[in-house]
């Protein structure tokens, strides 16, 4: 299926591991030119080293998007490497799993939404410009099933990822006379790095497998899972591939739960 993404300017940040190193391969594979940015310099090289072999144009910036002048520094190298960008994946996030809420300090809330929805808010407002002058941009924001159904713990994180659906739902009407295109994905439980580490932390500590922490977690914690699964990361990758291309050009404002049937509501 021609998605017509080849040559497009991407700029997906949280890049480097889980979902955002899917989204990054899956538009490499469409031949769209990708700029990668994370914190850590070691897997950002591993990725480029993938991309470089897929014959397009990668950028990698170092970056810590809790930081305005970080955002900044990775609009400002994309955009002078490639005039504009086509399309802003909004990836960068994460979450303390089990944090109750008497144990978040005030800091911690800031730190919380600096990450997970600052750091989408400041990006855009820097990219959003250059979509306005080529009157078409595609914004995919990655929120979280948390932030339509959310755990009784993790509130810091539920609220930020609720502030993005509303976040995306906003611009979208802002912006659509623009041919901007603005819609965010919320996942269920995925199996990236960050997610190993904490359940192989948790097995270590209760002196169990990985598995068996695994299963406990979707019995008790996700039980409404229909397909009983965490879900790939390459699958929500070919979501956000989708809300890009050439045949999701009447779907703004919209937020695509992929989430393998775990939200109770219609």
């Amino acid at each position: 299926m021609h998605l017509g993404l080849k040559k497009k300017n991407v700029l997906i940040t949280g890049s480097s591991r889980g979902i955002g190193r899917a989204i990054a391969i899956a538009f490499a594979h469409e031949g769209a030119n990708i700029v990668i940015c994370a914190r850590g310099k070691e897997k950002l090289d591993e990725l480029k080293e993938i991309l470089n072999d897929m014959n397009i144009t990668v950028l990698p910036v170092i970056a810590d998007l809790t930081k305005v002048e970080d955002i900044k520094k990775v609009a400002y190298e994309a955009l002078e490497q490639f005039q504009h960008i086509d399309i802003l994946v909004n990836n960068v996030g994460g979450a303390e799993l089990y944090r109750k809420f008497e144990n978040i300090s005030e800091e911690d809330w800031i730190d919380t939404f600096n990450l997970n929805f600052f750091s989408a808010v400041r990006m855009t407002k820097e990219i959003i410009p250059s979509m306005k002058k080529m009157k078409w941009g595609r914004i995919i924001n990655i929120a979280s099933e948390s932030g339509i159904q959310p755990d009784p713990f993790m509130p810091d994180y539920n609220a930020a990822k609720a502030a993005i659906i509303n976040f995306t739902k906003s611009l979208s009407k802002a912006y659509g006379h623009y041919n901007i295109l603005i819609n965010s994905v919320s996942p269920a439980l995925t199996n990236t790095e960050l997610i190993e580490d904490s359940f192989l932390k948790e097995a270590e500590m209760k002196k169990t497998t990985v598995d068996k922490i695994m299963t406990d977690f979707l019995t008790h914690v996700r039980p409404n899972i229909a397909l009983k699964r965490p879900a790939m990361p390459e699958e929500i990758a070919s979501v956000v591939v989708f809300l890009a291309s050439t045949k999701a050009s009447f779907i703004t404002g919209t937020n695509i739960r992929v989430d393998g049937g775990s939200i109770n509501s219609i």
